[in-house]
């Protein structure tokens, strides 16, 4: 910002009460300008301001349509401020007034906006006793210009909005609806678009399209905030399940592969599980950055390291879990002897976090580029469903991650309809008390429901695993026939030979599947039921999901608390509709019968 936009910040940020928006040098509407500031109120409207610095000793002279002032290298002409700001908003009215509900349906103002705007000046070095006697009003309306003596910190707040909105002119009247509001930012500023809840794209489509969706959905105001204003170093995101931190973590990739063209050192993304990851993947190669952002799951990252560098390999005559130990630590000592280089990514930006062991988080923090700093971390400990021996005496601090003050909480669940995220509390209701975990202060967050409904969940039970199977089918081959697509489902099982039984009934119906495992490959975008495992699914998310064998959860031996997290993911995986088999008799199947 240069002084006078600055000054102009503070004092509308703390001159206009809190129901005021506004955005500073944010893109706006199909050309992309770049207007100082919009103001946006639901009873008041839009506001485009343009904001100069310029002393009465630098103007040579002023029009209605340009100024010529005394620049770094000598005179040069300029467009009148006044006009810049007038076609920033005809921009931004012309786009709006394409959407119809935004305009008003009948009368005079039939196709006008439903709304007020305006636009408007800023002069932060010249007084009005200046402007008057230099009789800029043949150049500039008065009414439309705030000048520096108006927007002193001494001045009363009223005194500030009364200069706004004396910027408008008479006789434009009506109220923003919220949802007319959430429709204004959708088209002013594409790139905070979400797409509809159980589409494949974790980010809507920013390109203009020819017809305008009926229901436009946008991030949240904390979304957006955090979304356009990270910055640079260590942050962390806490976030329930559903509350769009997959989302703002493609948003912050994008925006620093933007931001930054030099491919030597790339940005890198990684997660905990494969499905998350290649998901991730093909969203950065449909927006064309997959050669800037590198989008892969820890363990082949620890491989592609490894190979890389010319440093031997774990042997194959290793369980699978000791293998992957084995290749995590070749990793870490080969970095410890700098055989494998630190540093080699300009950001690192780290999915379902909280799947992450402390020497992994310790070992890939390393791999920030110093000149740089940029690491974001996304933590949500309610879905921590691998056992990582995490203690209480576990902290961002002493694995590396310089977060304090630096910390986002996010709480509501956008994903899930109400009624799926009671039924997952139903089980992991327990996990969800409010509790601080370390000395970082991480939370236990409860979520909050964004208060969408939906239908109940389907409870089914039935005298046998292979009975709960084909009912499953069944019912999935019915959300088929009223319209789900088949790559709009999944079906989650606890156990491998789960899965297994599953692709045997869907095989038999001759349906379309996929199983997520080693011997096969798994293609996230094509048309087919995914089967995969409860801990597979994490980080993805379908219109129609069923849990299998739900109803034998806890086994005997295993752990009921790491086992309700797992019921809990599994659950909110959902976006619309939750079928859940409850054969058996294990203990969660018995909190539903109660």
């Amino acid at each position: 910002m240069t002084p006078g936009e600055r000054r102009t910040a503070e004092r509308l940020e703390q001159k206009l009460d809190d129901d005021y928006l506004l955005w500073y040098d944010v893109a706006v509407g199909p050309r992309h300008q770049h207007p100082d500031f919009v103001v946006m109120h639901p009873r008041r409207g839009i506001l485009i301001l343009e904001v100069k610095d310029f002393r009465l000793s630098t103007l040579i002279q002023a029009n209605k349509q340009t100024w010529d002032i005394h620049g770094d290298a000598g005179p040069k002409t300029i467009p009148n401020p006044l006009e810049q700001a007038r076609q920033y908003a005809h921009q931004v009215v012309n786009a709006l007034e394409r959407d119809p509900q935004l305009v008003q349906a009948e009368g005079r103002y039939q196709g006008k906006l439903a709304f007020p705007w305006s636009y408007g000046v800023v002069l932060t070095n010249i007084t009005r006793a200046q402007f008057d006697k230099a009789e800029l009003a043949h150049a500039i309306e008065p009414h439309r210009v705030i000048c520096q003596d108006e927007m002193l910190e001494a001045v009363e707040p009223e005194s500030l909005q009364s200069r706004l909105w004396d910027m408008f002119p008479h006789g434009m009247w009506g109220v923003m609806s919220l949802p007319q509001l959430d429709r204004v930012r959708w088209i002013m500023f594409p790139e905070v678009r979400v797409a509809a809840p159980g589409t494949a794209d974790l980010f809507a489509d920013q390109t203009e399209e020819a017809e305008l969706p009926s229901i436009m959905r946008v991030m949240d105001i904390q979304q957006e905030q955090l979304a356009r204003s990270l910055g640079d170093g260590h942050r962390v995101i806490h976030g329930v399940a559903g509350s769009g931190k997959t989302m703002l973590l493609g948003y912050r990739a994008e925006h620093l592969a933007k931001a930054h063209t030099d491919t030597s050192k790339p940005i890198l993304i990684l997660c905990y599980n494969e499905p998350l990851a290649k998901q991730l993947a093909r969203v950065m190669a449909i927006k064309g950055i997959v050669d800037r952002v590198h989008a892969v799951h820890f363990h082949k990252w620890c491989w592609h390291q490894l190979k890389a560098y010319g440093q031997g390999l774990p042997a194959d005559n290793q369980s699978v879990t000791d293998k992957m130990a084995d290749m995590v630590q070749r990793v870490i000592t080969a970095v410890d002897r700098r055989q494998i280089p630190s540093g080699q990514y300009q950001a690192v930006l780290i999915d379902e976090g909280h799947d992450f062991a402390p020497e992994w988080l310790r070992l890939v923090t390393q791999m920030v580029d110093p000149a740089t700093n940029s690491l974001l971390v996304l933590y949500d400990d309610a879905q921590s469903i691998y056992e990582r021996s995490r203690s209480k005496q576990f902290s961002f601090k002493r694995v590396g991650i310089q977060a304090q003050g630096r910390t986002t909480i996010l709480k509501i669940n956008y994903r899930n309809t109400r009624q799926i995220l009671q039924t997952a509390s139903l089980v992991a209701a327990d996990l969800l008390t409010a509790e601080d975990k370390d000395e970082d202060g991480v939370p236990m967050l409860k979520p909050v429901s964004c208060g969408r409904d939906g239908e109940a969940p389907l409870i089914i039970r039935l005298p046998t695993l292979r009975a709960e199977a084909q009912q499953v089918v069944e019912l999935l081959s019915a959300a088929h026939r009223e319209g789900h697509a088949w790559g709009d489902m999944a079906i989650l099982c606890r156990h491998k030979q789960d899965m297994y039984l599953c692709a045997n009934v869907l095989n038999h119906r001759r349906l379309p599947y996929q199983v997520r495992d080693k011997e096969r490959p798994f293609d996230p975008a094509a048309d087919t039921i995914k089967v995969l495992t409860l801990h597979a699914s994490k980080g993805l998310e379908f219109p129609v999901v069923a849990l299998v064998g739900a109803g034998f959860m806890p086994a005997a031996g295993e752990d009921e608390r790491e086992e309700a997290k797992l019921f809990y993911v599994g659950a909110t995986r959902a976006t619309q509709r939750l079928i859940v088999g409850l054969s058996g008799n294990g203990h969660f199947a018995e909190r539903f019968a109660a």
